[in-house]
C-alpha cells in the first residue's frame, strides 16, 4: 500500500506543464436527519370504580306491605314511644341519622305527642310507607340477635377463668361526625401513642396481654363469653342465682369478621349448615382450635355491669332506650334513621313480617336494606336469632309532613 501511494503522488510532476481541467467541488452533504424517537406509550386507561348506588325511597301504600294487617301494633307502638323519649330530648334542629331523608327531631314532635290514637290507625294515618332500595336493588339481608345468658362469678376460681372486661382506661372513642358531617354514623376507636391516635389492640393481642381495664366478671365458658360479645349485651347469672346485665360499653374499633365465614373457608362448615348453633357446637368439639378461630375476629367488645331494672325487658340500644323483643331493629345508621319505624319482610326458614323501630346498630350491619332483629332473652330468642339469616325487603314509615317533601320517589347519592 505504501508504494502505490507514492506513485500516485508523483504523477502530476511527470506530466510537465500539461493543463488539467478543474476538479469540480464536491456536492454539499445533506443536512443530518435526527433519529426518529418513538412516541411514549399511551397511559393505560384505568377504569374508575362505579359510584355506589344511591339510597332510594319509593312511596308505597300499606296494602303493599305483606301481612301488614296481622302485625303486632301494640308492641310496635310501645317501642315507638320509648324511641320518642330519646327524640324529644334533642333540640328541634337536631338531624336524625341517615342520609337526611328523615328530617330533624322537631319534625317528629307531632307524631311523638299523639298518645290517643289506637295503635294501627296511628301508624296508618300519621305515616307514609316508603320502600328502601340501593338503587334498583330492593333485596337485602336480615339476621337476628338476642340477650345470651352467661354463667359467671365476681371472683376468679374453679371453672370461672375467662375475664369479662370493662372499658379500658386508655381506649379513645371518637364520633367522626363531630369533625365532619359527611362521616355521620362513623366512629373510630384507638389509643394515644406519642400524641397520635393509633389502632387499639386486636383480639389476639388482648388475649395475650390484658388491657388496662377492670375485670367485671369471670365467665365459666370462653365460648359463651365470645358469643356475649357478638350479641353486644347479655345477662350474667352468679353462683348464688343473682342476675346482672352486661351492657355494651364500647369496642376496640377493629373490623368485625364473622367466624362462620372462617369455618366455611376452612371447610369445617358449609353455607347451608352454618348457624349460631353449629358454630358453637364446632367450637365446643374443637377446644384446641377454638381460640385460634375466635381470634380471626379482631373485634373485641367491652361491657358495663348493671343491675336488672324491674319491668325492662331488653338492654339499651344505640338510641339510648330499652329494646323491645321483635319490635326493635338494628340498622345501618349511616343510611337509615334511628328512631324511625321500619316494616321488615324477611323470608327464609323462619319468615318474619313486622313493624319494628330502628333503635340499635351493629358492626356487621352495613347497607340500605340490612337489619338485625332483636329477639329478646331466653331459649326461644336464642334459637330464632341463631337461625335468622334471610333475604328480604325493608320499608320505612315517615311522618306525612316529611313524606310531602319527598314526594313519590327520591334518590340520595352516597
Amino acid at each position: 500500500m505504501r508504494h502505490l501511494f507514492g506513485a500516485v503522488l508523483l504523477a502530476p510532476l511527470l506530466a510537465g506543464c500539461a493543463v488539467r481541467p478543474p476538479v469540480p467541488a464536491p456536492a454539499p452533504l445533506p443536512p443530518p436527519v435526527a433519529a426518529a424517537v418513538p412516541a411514549p406509550p399511551a397511559a393505560p386507561v384505568v377504569a374508575q370504580p362505579a359510584p355506589p348506588p344511591p339510597f332510594r325511597l319509593t312511596r308505597a301504600v300499606f296494602t303493599d306491605l305483606p301481612d301488614w294487617s296481622t302485625s303486632n301494633f301494640d308492641d310496635a307502638r310501645a317501642s315507638f314511644r320509648r324511641g320518642c323519649a330519646a327524640l324529644t330530648r334533642r333540640s328541634a334542629d337536631s338531624a336524625l341519622s341517615g342520609t337526611g331523608h328523615a328530617g330533624n327531631a322537631g319534625d317528629w314532635t307531632t307524631v311523638c305527642n299523639d298518645t290517643g290514637t289506637a295503635s294501627r290507625p296511628f301508624f296508618e294515618t300519621r305515616f307514609t310507607p316508603y320502600a328502601i332500595s340501593a338503587g334498583a336493588e330492593a333485596g337485602g339481608l336480615f339476621t337476628g340477635y338476642y340477650e345470651p345468658l352467661l354463667e359467671a362469678s365476681l371472683t376468679r376460681g374453679g371453672i370461672y377463668q375467662t375475664p369479662v372486661y370493662g372499658l379500658p382506661t386508655d381506649l379513645v372513642q371518637a364520633n367522626l361526625s363531630a369533625f365532619n358531617s359527611k362521616y355521620a354514623g362513623e366512629r373510630i376507636s384507638g389509643r394515644v401513642e406519642n400524641g397520635r391516635l393509633v389502632p387499639y389492640a386486636n383480639r389476639a393481642e388482648i388475649n395475650a396481654r390484658p388491657p388496662q381495664a377492670q375485670i367485671l366478671l369471670w365467665a365459666a365458658d370462653p365460648v359463651a363469653a365470645f358469643f356475649l360479645e357478638i350479641q353486644g349485651s347479655g345477662r350474667a347469672r352468679l353462683p348464688d342465682g343473682r342476675m346482672l346485665r352486661l351492657a355494651y360499653a364500647g369496642g376496640n374499633g377493629r373490623a368485625y369478621t364473622a367466624i362462620g365465614r372462617t369455618l366455611i373457608n376452612e371447610g369445617q362448615l358449609t353455607r347451608k349448615t352454618v348457624s349460631l348453633q353449629t358454630i358453637r357446637a364446632w367450637l365446643k368439639a374443637n377446644p384446641a382450635q377454638a381460640r385460634r378461630v375466635m381470634e380471626t375476629n379482631e373485634s373485641y367488645v367491652f361491657f358495663a355491669r348493671e343491675e336488672l331494672a324491674a319491668g325492662v325487658s331488653g338492654p339499651n340500644g344505640t338510641l339510648g332506650v330499652p329494646l323491645t323483643p321483635r319490635a326493635s331493629l338494628a340498622i345501618d345508621s349511616r343510611l337509615n334513621a334511628l328512631g324511625a319505624p321500619f316494616f321488615v319482610v324477611a323470608d327464609g326458614r323462619d319468615p318474619v313480617r313486622g313493624l319494628m323501630m330502628g333503635q340499635d346498630t351493629g358492626g356487621a350491619i352495613r347497607g340500605a336494606v340490612r337489619g338485625d332483629i332483636f329477639f329478646g332473652f331466653g331459649d326461644e330468642a336464642e334459637s330464632r336469632a341463631g337461625m335468622m339469616n334471610a333475604p328480604g325487603r325493608l320499608y320505612v314509615l315517615l311522618p306525612n309532613e316529611i313524606a310531602a317533601k319527598i314526594g313519590a320517589a327520591r334518590d340520595y347519592p352516597l
